[in-house]
């Protein structure tokens, strides 16, 4: 049986007119057009304030964070170093889709071109797995921390950080290249319509006329063997960690121990529940409605920059006392 191109697909998610008037093949589109959230274009300028007040809270929070551990030499610590890479991670995702949303949304500046598309998808996407590296990171000096704490200063020298650094880095911009060149290969048919407020891979899948299933297989390949040894690895540092802590003598000790680990905790749960939602929604959600999809993807990348920096400056007291300070010194 001869296999329907994917890209037809695409029509049936369109408005009529629009799905009709672009019906002329082509190979290679100079641009795209990104529709924002289809079904609700009357509803776009409401929709933008929440999402700009949460990508200005993340812009803030973030350079706020970045800003205390650069000014504070207590924070030089690889705890806080591996906070900043985190803030950095959350500020290039959130930077790399949100202002062209906003544009769709304010001025319907809906034309993206072809390399700035493909741009846009690798930093989305290499960036959101240095993030889920980044927690990996972090897991392991808290398991250092608790576990063998005699040790952490000598495990977890400055070169040590530096290695993992450029390691979390190093990966997730290799993982995500194939992507990029594939994309690139690809013929493209009868629309170059993207029914999505930015260059999501897999709704850019959805266009190409060639069989795309090389691309599927390492896509999930991938997805799945970031996530599954990463989130192996921290529940294998936190089996360890709570270990340690149900073992402390006093009730005190085991409450003070658990919340050095609290914040990564719920910025670990921040990142991987929405991440898991959206996979769940995209392969088996195929009846719910597309601009619900399209909302919670934007949700799931905006979220994380914003709750991170708000969780760590509310629930870590290094963090706390030096912006109290900062605001008092200026006050002074």
């Amino acid at each position: 049986m001869q296999e329907t191109p994917l890209c037809l697909s695409v029509g049936h998610l369109l408005p009529a007119s629009m799905s009709d008037s672009n019906t002329t093949d082509f190979t290679n589109p100079s641009t795209f057009i990104l529709l924002g959230i289809p079904g609700l274009e009357a509803a776009h300028v409401w929709i933008s304030i929440p999402f700009c007040t949460m990508y200005v809270i993340a812009i803030l929070g973030n350079i706020t964070i970045l800003f205390i551990v650069n000014m504070e030499p207590s924070l030089h610590v690889p705890m806080y170093y591996f906070l900043s890479m985190l803030a950095i991670s959350d500020l290039v995702v959130s930077t790399s889709f949100m202002p062209k949303t906003l544009s769709i949304f304010w001025f319907k500046s809906k034309e993206i071109d072809f390399s700035a598309c493909l741009t846009q998808m690798y930093f989305i996407h290499s960036f959101s797995t240095m993030e889920s590296g980044i927690l990996v990171a972090m897991a392991f000096d808290r398991y250092v921390a608790i576990c063998d704490p005699l040790r952490h200063s000598t495990i977890l020298t400055n070169p040590v950080v530096a290695k993992i650094g450029l390691a979390v880095v190093l990966r997730g911009g290799m993982l995500v290249l194939p992507h990029l060149f594939l994309a690139r290969r690809w013929p493209y048919c009868r629309t170059n319509i993207i029914p999505h407020s930015y260059c999501e891979h897999i709704a850019l899948v959805k266009l190409a006329c060639t069989d795309i299933h090389v691309s599927s297989y390492y896509s999930l390949s991938a997805a799945f063997l970031v996530t599954g040894v990463d989130v192996s690895f921290i529940a294998v540092s936190y089996t360890q960690i709570l270990r340690v802590i149900f073992s402390l003598p006093t009730k005190d000790a085991r409450l003070k121990t658990f919340w050095t680990c609290s914040s990564h905790l719920c910025v670990i749960l921040t990142f991987y529940i929405p991440a898991l939602f959206s996979f769940i929604m995209h392969r088996f959600g195929h009846n719910m409605a597309l601009h619900f999809h399209v909302l919670m993807a934007n949700v799931y990348l905006l979220a994380p920059p914003m709750l991170n920096p708000i969780i760590y400056g509310v629930r870590t007291k290094q963090i706390w006392d030096s912006l109290l300070q900062l605001f008092t010194y200026k006050e002074t």
